[in-house]
């Protein structure tokens, strides 16, 4: 049976994020969901000498949209700011000369809207890390199991119906492909489990310890930014994943 993940759109997204890439044989990334503020969605946190550091991506947000609509400020200069950070941070890694070309651009460019941004990096995260993982953008909102449930219990005297009659109504369009019926008994839901606060237990990902520069100072810091783990082993990077 395939293995088919949900994942949120994820600024340079932590290790976990990608090891469920790397995992997977499907993975569905939600446009549709509404925009949670303090989340992976618009954060990647980084080690540095003074310890972890959060990088927030400004936007122009109303948590009533989609992700999808979502839309970058330029408040405060956040490109240069972030990439000053990730200077400071990664300068004597070991590998951050050699990808350094890769990543600049996207602190060069201008977006418009948060969720091709993240899809930006994350097609480059991938392709630097050389995994192949098969990704669709969904096409309408998918509720998770529990959400179903929760809706369900909220609808009275038959006056409203579930989203779904069963959970094996679901369909997840994309441009490519369509999941429906006992192929979504293997989908599995990670979109409110990778979290920078209070993430869900996730008895599939444990940490791998890595070089980290800051490790003799600080410990091993675990499930940092993608690019913490690039930077410090390049292309064996994917056997930490």
């Amino acid at each position: 049976m395939e293995k088919t993940v949900y994942l949120t759109s994820a600024y340079l997204a932590p290790v976990e994020y990608y090891a469920k890439l790397f995992a997977s044989d499907k993975a569905y990334i939600e446009r549709y969901d509404n925009y949670v503020k303090q989340t992976y969605r618009n954060r990647m946190i980084i080690p540095t000498t003074n310890g972890p550091l959060s990088l927030t991506i400004p936007t122009n947000h109303n948590t009533s949209l989609a992700m999808k609509d979502i839309r970058i400020s330029d408040h405060a200069n956040w490109r240069h700011v972030h990439w000053n950070a990730l200077l400071s941070a990664y300068g004597e890694s070991p590998f951050f000369e050699y990808y350094q070309d890769d990543i600049r651009p996207f602190f060069e460019k201008k977006y418009e809207f948060l969720f091709d941004f993240n899809m930006e990096t994350t097609e480059k995260m991938i392709e630097l890390l050389d995994i192949r993982p098969k990704i669709s953008i969904t096409e309408e909102y998918i509720l998770s199991e529990e959400r179903r449930v929760k809706s369900e219990e909220t609808t009275f005297g038959g006056q409203g119906e579930s989203q779904f009659d069963s959970i094996a109504d679901h369909k997840v369009q994309s441009s490519n492909l369509k999941v429906q019926s006992k192929e979504v008994q293997s989908i599995v839901d990670f979109r409110d489990a990778i979290r920078p606060k209070k993430p869900l237990p996730d008895a599939e990902f444990a940490p791998k310890r890595y070089y980290q520069v800051y490790e003799q100072k600080h410990g091993f810091q675990p499930n940092m930014s993608i690019l913490d783990l690039l930077f410090n082993e390049g292309n064996e990077a994917i056997f930490y994943l």
